[in-house]
């Protein structure tokens, strides 16, 4: 349904306080992060110590300033693509009784059957930007929002079904692509922090560890294996006894890296298979267990690329939520010509991998900027580079290198 919509292109917002001064800043310079990264820089207070508070939550549901994000396998609704849809509890509460937390945890998980769908819902915290009329909780005021699967499964089919005919009969839809490149910034942060913790729910429906069926608590954020269930007892399993990581959402870390040559007038580009025509972009991978961000650099550009890089500076960060990464942006530079020789023997992830000069790839950045799906601008020359657009972390790396800003 992507093509429906005229294209969009996001807005990224500077806050406040990345402009401040400190002796930091003064050292090391301005924080980078919001610049690069619609997903960063959410203006939500998580409280995440309230998600435990079933008055609060309680309160927040109902609210009359609370926001619901609705996702139908992990699509956002949409009005456009650069224009999610709040729905508010009236929309919602066929699906989502008002007495959902009044429950202790310890009750809710006594009282776990598994042959009964609950839906995923997700409390992501605060704006407490909205004072007026907002929800007031001892020191805290803002206006809450959740996030909520509506899709039709289980024994909430035929609910979650009629919340989805009333929202297409509004003309709303269910967006199927990355709305990240075309959501506004404080928007797309949000989306990006439920659309994670939604995936995170569905992939973990089982235990890690004994293979039970899991239930989601502390307001969408932890995965329990109960006890017991209807029938009986449960066996032993040590994500009761402990504090296990399969309780709680991951982040996997990935590097994404910019690689400068020895001279400082060229920078690395590699394109896959699947990239369209001349668009290329940074070089980037997983961080393996037991390796620094810098190893992790070296070792990726030269098993992409055969290329070997010297010092490594990280420049910035941008969370992925797809499914859930977190982008650890770097600058590379080569020490010396002969380790800037390009080879893709080692591993044969990149179709091609090439140097460009600074010159072409500040035009790419002016004139040939786009997604995957999209088309660069009306100044475009076919057959000159393409690079990622400008809400992609890749692309302030390369701009990074370009004007210094590193």
């Amino acid at each position: 349904m992507s093509s429906a919509f005229p294209d969009a292109v996001a807005d990224i917002p500077t806050p406040p306080h990345v402009h401040l001064d400190s002796m930091l800043s003064r050292k090391f310079g301005k924080e980078t992060f919001i610049l690069i990264s619609p997903l960063a820089g959410s203006l939500l207070n998580r409280v995440s110590f309230l998600r435990t508070d079933g008055a609060f939550l309680s309160a927040a549901l109902r609210h009359p300033t609370t926001r619901f994000l609705l996702f139908n396998d992990l699509n956002p609704l949409v009005r456009s693509p650069s224009e999610i849809f709040y729905a508010s509890y009236n929309d919602v509460k066929t699906l989502i009784h008002e007495d959902v937390f009044d429950k202790t945890e310890a009750d809710a998980l006594k009282d776990f059957q598994p042959s009964i769908t609950t839906p995923l819902l997700i409390f992501l915290g605060l704006d407490e930007t909205q004072k007026e009329n907002s929800l007031s909780y001892k020191s805290y005021t803002g206006a809450p929002f959740f996030a909520l699967d509506v899709t039709p499964r289980g024994t909430i089919e035929q609910p979650a079904k009629g919340i989805i005919a009333t929202m297409e009969a509004n003309g709303l839809s269910f967006f199927r692509g990355r709305t990240v490149t075309t959501l506004p910034a404080d928007v797309a942060a949000i989306y990006a922090q439920a659309r994670a913790l939604l995936d995170w729910n569905t992939r973990n429906a089982y235990c890690g560890t004994c293979g039970h069926l899991t239930m989601s608590i502390q307001a969408g954020t932890k995965r329990a294996c109960p006890p017991h269930d209807t029938k009986g007892p449960r066996p032993p399993c040590s994500t009761r006894t402990s504090i296990s990581n399969l309780s709680f959402p991951r982040t996997d870390p990935t590097i994404i890296v910019a690689v400068v040559s020895h001279d400082g007038q060229r920078v690395l580009l590699g394109r896959q298979k699947r990239y369209p025509p001349h668009w290329y972009s940074t070089l980037a991978g997983f961080i393996e267990p037991a390796e620094s961000v810098e190893d992790a650099v070296r070792r990726e550009v030269w098993e992409e690329s055969g290329v070997v890089v010297s010092r490594v500076v990280i420049h910035s960060t941008q969370p992925w939520p797809y499914p859930a990464n977190l982008m650890i942006g770097a600058i590379a530079q080569v020490a010396r010509p002969e380790h800037e020789v390009i080879s893709l023997q080692h591993d044969p992830e990149l179709e091609d991998a090439r140097w460009f000069s600074i010159a072409e790839a500040e035009e790419a950045l002016k004139l040939g900027t786009s997604d995957l799906e999209g088309k660069p601008g009306p100044g475009y020359r076919e057959g000159a580079l393409r690079l990622p657009p400008r809400t992609a972390i890749a692309h302030q790396l390369i701009a990074a290198v370009i004007h210094g800003g590193f």
